[in-house]
């Protein structure tokens, strides 16, 4: 007799994404305008979470005229009465056991309907508990029955044991090894095909498989020896567990920011699928008094004005516990819809938190900088079409490369045979010609140090290419390309590149660092102008012998100076009459660096502002030598609702025993940086004794120096959602970006926090009905 098929599986109870539903009161919809069969996730979402309640909101914004007198909500009453809540957007208070079990009068109570804020009628809150009989008791009754983890009537009936129980977590722990490990590394879960006769079944099944073959205790309690409908390998229990690793994980960040301030770095992106995603990162001090940059969430949106943009933002914080007051710093690219003065989003985002302010990416100025620069002058100009012409010549075809490579792998060896160049791991490995970019940091550096580095190598490959009879048709661009190589003007210019790309790409390495603070960032931008003007100022000299010793190593001809300069490539009529002095000197050498000093001074017009003129003097250099009472005093006056005028004056105070303190003491010797001053303050407890200069201290490293954090997120995006994966949705990509990219927090987590949340999400029937057991 054929086997009876396995009884009906009971109707699924759907799962909920809590960062999917409003966590603000004021933004919720009725539990009963639910799906009957939905209810009850929804309560489970919103009871994982818990009631909403924003400590470190600025609640004296939100203050009103009651009775002649500004009255707001008091945040002691989150201590005093656990279930209440407090919506941002409505600026009125809830009742979290009201909304979620709520019947007959409870429904219909301000605590639910609209909300209350009679902050003067503090007994409101007593009136609303009321007494035994009181609605608001009988909902919480039921709140403490639905919470209840052995008084469902389902355990009663199926009779689940303890063995069924410590099983089911096996098959679950297992699952979830697999899928934490496909996690970290970024990997795709499931397969083309997937039944039991597929000979690939997607990388969770065949992890899963391999475990078992290798593991004799794992194989009795998955896949085949599973009960039918336990098996813990489905689509949807897959995503469940990666829901449950990225609420946890994302649950750690948000503990570690706790009441503190913080600062947002945003920026907008399509994938794969052409959605408009927006990524958000935070910056905060975490307890060892060191800046980190944390990523939040990606949310799609449908556009990309500053209205928009603004209330994604708002929402991914408040459904994360987290307000818009709380925000001391904003971080973007400077885009229009994100600078402007009047509507952009730096100006929305200051109208809910007036100290949150904006500092223009610093690595994204940079490349702003060097753009700018390459577009300006007409030798770079032509110098980087010549780049474009060679680097399409290499890249059309693949035999091309693979010239490229065997030239390279000659020389090498040559070179090595000759002594002239070390072996060793990591020497002399493949290079290529990168095509240098606009919105690409340091693209245009690489490209020219690999052009130099290979100029034999692509020297010979033309050479080779323009008597190729099979690459006929290529020729007039091979040999142009060829004459180009052999000139002067080329090979001066890409080696002026050299030096100046090379000075700014150090400096772009340095600002895209996440734990960089903003003094030590203008200091480097310093550092950066002074190289380049050494350079203008006797600099010219030795840069003419280097390229002169190059051009003498592969036989190309250096004009002499004093004659009258002749334009490669280009007609005479154009070019003024002028010594080869008059323009590689003066209109070359002088004006690309004269050009890019003034770049620097317009785009990073920030060193102008009194903001940072203020923090220069928390700057810890050289003993605190630019340490001035009152500027870190005008400092504290940028921060008003960290800062009374009471406050101020015990500041004032604190810092003459601080600078004392901190010349004295030999720990604080040799300090050169907020980063390494904040965290030893930390180390020695002096930020619990000198609370109000610490505090000043950690506004100023909160303000970001670039959103290198938000780009890498933008890569990391690419890497998870690709061609092989464009369908996957916006909660999977969110929930894997948090795994994939804060892995360092993922893995630190026990497999107990994430099985715990797992159960809790859903009511699971643990069936044990085998595949066979009904005959």
């Amino acid at each position: 007799m054929p086997p009876a098929p396995p009884p009906p599986v009971p109707e699924k109870e759907p799962i909920y994404d809590i960062n999917q539903l409003p966590l603000d009161p004021g933004e919720r919809q009725s539990i009963a305008n639910y799906p009957v069969n939905d209810q009850d996730a929804v309560r489970r979402a919103y009871i994982i979470k818990g009631p909403y309640q924003p400590y470190a909101h600025d609640f004296d914004n939100d203050s009103r005229k009651i009775g002649g007198k500004d009255r707001k909500f008091n945040p002691l009453w989150f201590y005093k009465y656990p279930w209440i809540e407090y919506s941002v957007k409505k600026e009125a208070s809830f009742c979290f056991v009201c909304y979620l079990f709520g019947k007959g009068r409870s429904k219909t109570s301000a605590f639910v309907d609209g909300g209350w804020n009679n902050w003067n009628r503090t007994d409101a809150l007593d009136i609303h508990v009321g007494g035994v009989t009181s609605a608001h008791n009988a909902a919480q009754e039921r709140y403490n029955l639905f919470m209840t983890p052995h008084g469902a009537i389902d355990d009663k009936i199926v009779k689940v044991d303890s063995e069924e129980r410590r099983l089911y977590k096996m098959r679950l722990t297992y699952s979830l090894r697999c899928l934490r490990f496909l996690l970290q590394q970024g990997l795709a879960f499931r397969g083309h095909d997937e039944s039991e006769e597929s000979s690939n079944r997607g990388n969770f099944i065949e992890l899963l498989k391999w475990l078992a073959a290798n593991n004799e205790e794992v194989d009795k309690y998955v896949l085949k020896n599973a009960p039918y409908n336990c098996t813990l390998t489905s689509p949807d229990i897959q995503k469940e567990i990666i829901q449950c690793s990225a609420m946890e994980t994302r649950d750690q960040i948000i503990k570690e920011i706790g009441d503190d301030h913080f600062t947002i770095l945003a920026n907008e992106s399509s994938d794969v699928s052409h959605k408009e995603q927006l990524a958000l990162c935070v910056r905060y001090i975490d307890k060892s008094g060191r800046p980190c940059e944390r990523y939040l969430g990606i949310v799609h949106v449908d556009d990309t004005t500053s209205s928009s943009l603004k209330e994604a933002i708002q929402s991914l914080l408040i459904n994360n516990g987290l307000t818009m007051t709380q925000i001391r710093g904003q971080g973007y690219d400077g885009a229009s819809n994100m600078k402007g003065e009047i509507k952009g989003l730096k100006t929305l985002i200051m109208k809910e938190s007036p100290s949150a302010y904006y500092v223009h990416c610093f690595a994204h100025q940079l490349q702003l900088v060097l753009v700018a620069v390459a577009k300006d002058n007409d030798d770079c100009v032509w110098f980087f079409d010549r780049v474009s012409l060679l680097l399409n010549i290499i890249g059309s075809s693949c035999k091309h490369h693979r010239m490229i490579r065997d030239h390279q792998y000659d020389n090498v060896m040559k070179a090595l045979q000759c002594g002239i160049l070390e072996s060793g791991s990591g020497l002399n490995q493949e290079m290529g010609l990168p095509r240098p970019g606009e919105t690409r940091w340091g693209s245009h550096y690489k490209t020219v140090v690999n052009l130099i580095a290979m100029y034999p190598t692509i020297y010979d490959v033309l050479i080779a290419l323009g008597r190729d009879t099979s690459a006929r048709g290529g020729w007039p661009k091979i040999h142009t390309m060829v004459g180009v190589l052999e000139s002067f003007d080329f090979i001066f210019n890409a080696h002026l590149m050299l030096d100046i790309l090379g000075h700014t790409n150090e400096l772009s390495e340095c600002l895209q660092r996440k734990d960089q603070d903003i003094l030590n960032a203008m200091s480097l931008v310093h550092l950066a102008k002074s190289k380049i003007q050494q350079m203008r100022s006797d600099g010219w000299v030795s840069f003419l012998q280097r390229v002169t010793i190059f051009c003498n190593k592969y036989g190309i001809q250096v004009p002499e100076m004093e004659h009258n300069y002749v334009p490669y490539g280009r007609s005479a009529r154009f070019a003024p009459d002028q010594t080869n002095d008059d323009h590689f000197r003066r209109e070359v050498y002088i004006g690309v660096i004269d050009k890019i000093s003034q770049e620097l001074d317009s785009r990073f017009d920030e060193v102008n502002m009194e903001l940072l003129t203020c923090m220069a003097a928390l700057n810890p250099a050289d003993s605190f030598a630019s340490f001035d009472a009152n500027k870190v005093h005008r400092l504290a006056e940028f921060y008003p609702n960290e800062f009374s005028s009471s406050d101020l004056l015990r500041l004032d105070l604190q810092l003459e025993t601080f600078i004392d303190d901190m010349r004295k003491d030999e720990l604080f010797k040799g300090i050169n940086n907020l980063v390494d001053l904040s965290v030893k303050l930390v180390e020695t407890k002096r930020d619990k004794v000198y609370h109000w200069v610490y505090l000043l201290i950690k506004l100023v490293l909160l303000l970001p120096v670039s959103i290198a954090s938000v780009e890498r997120i933008f890569s990391a995006m690419t890497f998870i959602k690709n061609k092989l994966r464009n369908k996957m949705g916006d909660s999977l990509l969110d929930h894997c970006l948090m795994t994939f990219i804060e892995r360092d927090i993922f893995l630190k987590l026990s497999e107990e926090e994430i099985i715990n949340t797992f159960m809790a999400i859903k009511r699971r029937l643990l069936e044990t009905q085998q595949r066979n057991a009904h005959v």
